[in-house]
């Protein structure tokens, strides 16, 4: 039987929200083992002068722990 920890996240990427996502897993695999799955909770984009300048997802990272 395993035992789970969910920890949030923000990431960010002048991309797109799918970079952000890549961005933010990436980043969480570093610190957290056993990472096993996210979920995205919120998407938000800044706006600069009427374009998009940044892509914001806050997600939720789900991961095993050990022993």
């Amino acid at each position: 039987m395993s035992v789970a920890k969910v920890t949030e996240i923000v990431a960010s990427s002048s991309k797109s929200f799918e970079d952000a996502i890549a961005t933010g897993i990436r980043r969480a695999h570093k610190t957290l083992n056993n990472v096993r799955g996210a979920w995205i909770a919120e998407q938000k984009v800044r706006v600069e002068k009427g374009k998009i300048t940044e892509y914001r997802v806050t997600m939720r990272v789900t991961f095993v722990l050990k022993d």
